[in-house]
């Protein structure tokens, strides 16, 4: 659990005097920013350097999103993107061990371990995920995967989940928020089997992690990059194991009230064309839904894209009922109905 970061920048609280409410926008930005190191990605400095750069330019401007939650933030250009955002929490090292009460993937799994797929090998690199946060973080949870709970070269990564637990002035229940990178698919080297195979248990192992981390009377944003895209299968599992729902799915109905610039158009379903994904529940005093969705960080510079993925960007409206002053204009309508 981590120490309160108490650095706040102060969030634009509305009051809805007649309905007696509060409400408030959280904006929520996931990226997957390729911060791979060399030898296994070649070039990636330039690319890098710019993300932070507008990162920078966007939070001196009011602009940024309140929260940033990073995966593949690797090497030192990559950790930079969050220097902007005065509460940082880094995930899992490479050093850590898992701490999921989980069952075990099958022994079969673990005995096919191929050293040449990099599942022999050892945690070269760290989670690397990272949660930044102009909100205070008043605590934190997380775990990296078991060391067999992995397939192919994603074994080299000690990839895992962190909770985040993020505490916004004026509102009576703090939001959490999880961010993850789940194992891959063709990129991780292994047969289509095998891969899905771990990326079942690490779905596994993440819900154990909420089962004891989360507070369901809290509301719970979860994102990352789920590595689902082209894969009902995959995302059928996470959506069966995570609470409430995916935003792209919330989005797609009629009367959702969301903003979006992302095409809908198309045969396959518009959350299975990403591997990066965002979902929501409320709780039991705090609201969420999602207002506005969209991509950043998707056109090219010079070019070339600043990373494989795009940014996903959500906006959140968090809403609470003000008992004092629901309480009297309750009363003051009981009286005019009287008169």
């Amino acid at each position: 659990m981590a120490e309160l970061q108490s650095e706040v920048k102060p969030p634009r609280i509305e009051i809805d005097p007649l309905r007696g409410t509060a409400s408030t926008e959280l904006t929520v930005m996931t990226y997957n920013v390729a911060g791979l190191p060399w030898p296994i990605k070649k070039g990636r400095r330039r690319a890098l350097k710019e993300i932070a750069r507008e990162v920078r330019t966007l939070h001196a401007a009011g602009r940024a999103p309140d929260v940033l939650v990073l995966q593949e933030a690797f090497t030192a250009p990559a950790l930079a993107i969050g220097e902007a955002y005065p509460n940082r929490l880094r995930g899992p090292l490479s050093s850590d061990r898992s701490n999921t009460d989980a069952p075990q993937i099958s022994e079969d799994f673990r005995r096919a371990r191929r050293f040449g797929k990099g599942e022999r090998l050892g945690k070269v690199l760290s989670s690397g995920l990272y949660v930044l946060s102009d909100f205070p973080i008043a605590a934190s949870y997380m775990t990296p995967f078991r060391r067999t709970s992995c397939a192919g070269y994603d074994c080299l990564a000690n990839k895992g989940a962190m909770i985040a637990v993020i505490e916004i002035p004026g509102a009576p229940e703090p939001v959490q928020i999880l961010n993850t990178h789940l194992n891959s698919n063709g990129k991780s080297g292994v047969s289509p089997e095998r891969s899905l195979a771990a990326h079942y248990q690490q779905v596994d192992e993440m819900g154990a992690l909420m089962a004891r981390a989360v507070n369901r009377r809290w509301p719970f944003i979860y994102a990352g990059d789920f590595n689902t895209r082209h894969a009902p299968d995959r995302f059928d599992h996470n959506a069966q194991s995570l609470p409430g729902v995916f935003v792209r799915q919330h989005c797609l109905q009629p009367d959702a009230g969301c903003e979006t610039n992302i095409a809908w158009e198309g045969d396959e379903a518009p959350w299975l064309r990403t591997q990066d994904l965002q979902g929501f529940t409320s709780g039991s005093k705090v609201s969420i839904r999602p207002v506005r969705a969209g991509m950043a960080f998707d056109k090219p510079v010079n070019g070339r894209k600043l990373s494989d993925h795009d940014a996903y960007v959500v906006t959140y409206r968090l809403a609470w009922k003000l008992e004092k002053l629901a309480s009297a204009n309750h009363a003051f309508r009981d009286v005019a109905a009287a008169e």
